[in-house]
């Protein structure tokens, strides 16, 4: 009978045989792996930028609110039919433009029967002036009694009273008759037409359309008070302001400095400001919400990079810069301000470097990295 462990013996030594020649050839695998001559570094892939020197202007970001640079509520100032209204909701009107037209007879009537009545008195003053005159001579020669005299000279003076008051009925009737006829008091953009054509409208009633100047207009916005010393040392007639709807649709429009509050705002610590625009293209529209930027002066030859390569850490702030072999390193600097996607460096960097703005996370001081674009002009050298 046959040893069993004989049998498989032979077997068995080859398969460990084989164990052992795997081993030793994952072994020898690693170790070359592991051996830096065979082994290639990967280069991590990021975008740079260069350190650059701009005239960077100082700006105060703020949120404000656009305003008309006039509102006015066109009311009539005589009660009747309306007749006519002469424009559409929503047109630019001119100052002067007919806007409504109240029936103008009754008060063509009233003109007519003021002017009436002022010739009648006029004629009748005529009389009196006459008698005065006459009776002055009288007097001294004792033809008529001091009375007399002192009569005519009262009814000419009375008349003279009653032609003055109706004059004023002449000149009230004239201004009623002209008072129908509803003119636009400013030049601006023309709101809901309030009541419509045949309806009675009151002296002083309900308003019959809004109209808002818009061009030029204003924004009016708060900053905190802290920047007031600066604003009120660089504050001018020409301090210029930016503004774009926070919607972000539109070209940012340019204006000026209009008025600055006189108190700062205890309750909020802010000081309430606001700016004027041309706004010819009608951009600017009232009630809307702006992004507002506040330039007080420029500073000229800052040294810039993009805000993207500004790492904050627990070390301080530091950007990573690309050196001629294209090895990454990191080096601590010293941010002034930001303005826009740009950060004023004040200390660690100069013109000309190479900074990483995107792919920080994936390097560290000594990677090699591989450069994929420059964010803000040609591809640095590598």
């Amino acid at each position: 009978m046959i040893d069993i462990a004989v049998v498989r013996g032979p077997w068995h030594s080859v398969a460990s045989r084989l164990n052992v020649i795997s081993a030793a050839c994952v072994l020898l695998l690693l170790v070359a792996c592991k051996d830096p001559k065979k082994a290639k570094a990967t280069a991590v892939p990021v975008a740079v930028a260069h350190v650059e020197k701009r005239d960077i202007p100082y700006e105060i970001d703020a949120t404000g609110t656009v305003e008309p640079l006039q509102t006015v509520s066109v009311s009539a100032q005589v009660g009747g039919i309306l007749t006519h209204i002469d424009f559409k909701e929503g047109d630019d009107v001119k100052q002067g433009q007919v806007l409504f037209q109240i029936d103008p007879r009754p008060f063509e009537a009233a003109l007519q029967q003021a002017r009436a009545g002022l010739a009648k008195d006029s004629a009748q003053l005529t009389t009196a002036l006459q008698d005065e005159q006459r009776f002055a001579q009288l007097v001294q020669k004792d033809y008529v009694t001091q009375q007399q005299y002192d009569q005519a000279k009262a009814n000419a003076l009375s008349g003279k009273a009653t032609v003055n008051a109706d004059e004023a009925l002449v000149e009230t009737a004239r201004l009623n008759l002209e008072y129908a006829t509803i003119r636009s008091p400013i030049a601006g953009r023309a709101g809901a037409i309030l009541l419509k054509q045949g309806n009675l409208v009151r002296a002083a009633g309900t308003p019959l359309v809004v109209i808002n100047q818009i061009r030029p207009i204003l924004a009016r916005f708060a900053v905190s008070a802290v920047h007031l010393p600066r604003i009120r040392q660089y504050q001018s007639d020409t301090l210029s302001v930016v503004a774009q709807p926070t919607t972000g649709l539109g070209a940012p429009s340019r204006g000026t400095l209009s008025f600055l509050d006189n108190a700062v705002d205890t309750t909020t610590g802010t000081i309430m400001m606001k700016a004027r625009f041309p706004n010819t293209d009608a951009v600017l529209w009232p009630g809307e919400f702006v992004n507002v930027a506040l330039e007080l002066y420029v500073e000229k030859g800052a040294v810039v990079v993009p805000t993207t390569a500004v790492v904050q850490s627990q070390t301080g702030t530091s950007v990573f810069t690309i050196d001629a072999n294209g090895v990454a390193e990191q080096q601590q600097v010293q941010v002034e301000r930001t303005a826009g996607d740009m950060s004023i460096i004040e200390k660690g960097l100069t013109p000309g470097q190479t900074v990483v703005t995107d792919g920080q996370l994936r390097i560290t001081d000594g990677t090699k990295v591989q450069i994929q674009g420059a964010t803000n002009g040609d591809q640095p050298r590598p």
